[in-house]
């Protein structure tokens, strides 16, 4: 994996001011921004695909506005457990302070059962919520590179992506969290308007990494290694 090449890769591009300019403004807008999403999964594909300049021309905004969309609407879906998981355990929270404020033995039993409950709740939420956000990035390279929503649930594909490309991918999601810090603490000397330029930067950076990822995972599928005899 090239990590330099994700960084400055962005640079290369001949129109990258007004590319970049473009994205940044549109990350700017609410709502307006899952067309940054959407290309952001362009470069992701381009990056797959080899291509020597990944940052396309800003073309077809409402299929850019779409892609992305779908990516939080799968995300959303993926969240449904966690909300879940985070309204029973406030629920249970509640009902055991309630019991304790009784003030009777019976009272007290019920809330230390009750606390605990909510407390393996909270747990489960913890542990769901770390092990979508490690999930979800590879199920939108599947997306990004199938093209269709349900690419967003093929857990075989997914995971298979994953396991195949364990170490790759773990480097790629913790050079991702140090390009998104970067663009935080750059964006912020820049009144906070700046990050979101500094973000849309941060997204290419996630597409670069991953369209690697992506790229070696088809040449290993195209070429095997022999077997020996």
């Amino acid at each position: 994996m090239d990590i330099g090449k994700s960084f400055g890769y962005v640079f290369e591009d001949e129109n990258w001011v007004t590319k970049v300019l473009i994205g940044g403004v549109v990350n700017l807008v609410p709502i307006l921004n899952f067309a940054a999403t959407g290309y952001e999964l362009q470069v992701l594909k381009k990056v797959a695909a080899a291509e020597e300049r990944p940052l396309p021309e800003w073309r077809d905004f409402g299929n850019l506005f779409v892609k992305g969309l779908l990516v939080t609407i799968a995300g959303l879906i993926y969240a449904i457990p966690l909300l879940l998981l985070v309204g029973v355990t406030a629920l249970l929270s509640a009902l055991s302070s309630t019991g304790a404020s009784a003030g009777t033995s019976s009272g007290d039993a019920l809330a230390a059962i009750l606390a605990i409950f909510a407390f393996a709740m909270g747990f489960l939420a913890v542990v769901y919520g770390l092990l979508i956000a490690l999930w979800l990035p590879a199920a939108t390279v599947n997306y990004a590179l199938l093209g269709d929503f349900g690419a967003f649930f093929r857990l075989g594909e997914i995971w298979s992506f994953v396991s195949g490309n364990l170490g790759g991918y773990i480097v790629a999601l913790v050079v991702f969290g140090l390009a998104s810090i970067i663009a935080v603490l750059v964006g912020g000397l820049l009144c906070f308007v700046g990050t979101a330029f500094t973000g849309f930067w941060a997204m290419l950076v996630f597409a670069h990494l991953f369209g690697q990822l992506a790229h070696g995972s088809r040449a290993a599928a195209a070429n095997p290694p022999a077997l020996a005899i």
